[in-house]
């Protein structure tokens, strides 16, 4: 078994057990400033309702990205997780 298929189940029994669902869920991401990774995580969470924020590290090679977004399930949190990995450099948290 993978580590991610691990990780992402060992996620989704944390959740199930300390979360009721439907409810607000925060996201957290770093991406780097180089490119446009942050329109890449915006773009993921287009026209979802989500709160969007961002801030620059203080070296500015950073970008924190925080998303607060009403979730229906655990495996929905996951969804979101799995496709973020594709953005190039992206580091959740």
């Amino acid at each position: 078994m993978s580590d991610k298929k691990e990780f992402y189940e060992k996620l989704k029994l944390q959740l199930d057990d300390t979360s009721t669902f439907p409810s607000d869920y925060l996201y957290k991401f770093i991406v780097p400033t180089d490119a446009n990774q942050v329109e890449e995580v915006k773009a993921l969470f287009n026209n979802t309702g989500a709160v969007i924020n961002t801030k620059k590290s203080k070296t500015g090679k950073y970008i924190s990205v925080s998303i607060v977004l009403k979730i229906e399930s655990s495996e929905k949190v996951i969804t979101y997780y799995k496709q973020a990995e594709k953005i190039k450099g992206i580091i959740s948290l």
